[in-house]
């Protein structure tokens, strides 16, 4: 009995494929890495004209929503005392406490979570 001849192509891809599958599996997470570092390299071309503007709004809000918190909660406060009723103008004088730290601190706690430079 004679063995069967096979052509040539079908036994070198019987023992190629299983080295390229192998190698691609092995070579995914690197190509993978290159792209993310290619991506990372070119976030510095974002454009951020618009994000002073915006974080300017950011600062009048918060500006203007710590008077707003500091003022209400005065008021509240001042009610209450003139009622007699100390007891329930405490969380009231923290609320004013609260809305004087969003007042004065609230640009920086805006320009710290967003990285931008507030005008």
């Amino acid at each position: 009995m004679t063995p069967v001849a096979r052509p040539l192509s079908t036994t070198v891809l019987r023992g190629l494929k299983p080295k390229l599958v192998y190698g691609g599996r092995n070579l995914a997470p690197v190509l993978m890495t290159l792209v993310f570092a290619a991506a990372a390299h070119a976030q510095g071309t974002i454009d951020f004209s618009g994000a002073n503007t915006l974080l300017g709004s950011f600062k009048t809000f918060a500006i203007f929503a710590g008077a707003i918190i500091a003022f209400g909660s005065l008021i509240f406060a001042g009610i209450r005392m003139m009622g007699g009723r100390i007891n329930d103008a405490v969380p009231g004088l923290f609320g004013a406490l609260f809305g004087a730290a969003v007042l004065g601190w609230g640009a920086g706690w805006i320009s710290s979570l967003t990285g931008q430079a507030i005008p």
